[in-house]
């Protein structure tokens, strides 16, 4: 019955979150997550060959406690498959780079006023900006990026790639479609992360947040 409602319970599309302004911080230990801990590691930096890329998994403790609590909402059978944890700065300069050109040109952004350009590019990858009060939350070890698949090793249907630069990617896109296959495998990664304290960056199937910027908004 749990896993039902699970399912049954829309994703509802929310804005993205705003600047953020307030200067609280504390302290948070980094641990790292191993394929010991009934999680699949599929780390998708390392394997494209960037050279900044981490190959290891961290985490703020804190995230990790609630992953394994979200991990327990999964239906039998399916388990985590993690795309993308803590970015030194180096990885998040390199992938803004990479990535901002790829974007340009596939939306033609070259005669859009520079302002405007930069508000767009950065819906789809953080700016690396260096600043104590507003870093990126993969610098932070607050953020994770991820799938499911099922016992047989295999991906369940999210109806885009990981880093693909469409608004499909948006969690809640496919909510109104006849998609029901993607409605109801994106459905149980968001409840199963929302329930156990999470939050979704709206633009991003796969990118969840814990005590960082964008959760704390």
């Amino acid at each position: 019955m749990q896993n039902k409602t699970m399912l049954e319970n829309p994703i509802v599309k929310k804005e993205l979150p705003g600047k953020w302004t307030d200067n609280g911080f504390i302290s948070s230990k980094m641990v790292i997550i191993n394929d010991q801990m009934g999680f699949d590691l599929d780390l998708q930096y390392p394997k494209m060959s960037i050279k900044n890329a981490v190959n290891t998994c961290f985490v703020r403790k804190e995230l990790l406690e609630r992953l394994i609590i979200a991990k327990g909402f999964l239906p039998k059978g399916y388990i985590f498959k993690i795309y993308d944890t803590w970015r030194p700065m180096s990885l998040q300069e390199e992938l803004y780079e990479s990535y901002s050109t790829l974007i340009a040109d596939q939306y033609d952004l070259e005669s859009m006023p520079e302002e405007e350009r930069e508000a767009f590019l950065s819906g789809f990858v953080s700016p690396p900006v260096h600043e104590r009060d507003n870093p990126p939350v993969h610098t932070t070890g607050g953020a994770i990026d991820l799938t499911i698949i099922d016992s047989s090793g295999n991906e369940l249907t999210m109806g885009t790639a990981f880093d693909e630069f469409t608004d499909k990617t948006h969690t809640a896109y496919f909510e109104n479609t006849q998609e029901s296959e993607i409605i109801y495998n994106r459905r149980m990664l968001y409840n199963s992360m929302i329930k156990a304290g999470f939050t979704n960056l709206p633009t991003e199937w796969w990118h969840y947040d814990y005590g960082d910027k964008f959760w704390a908004y």
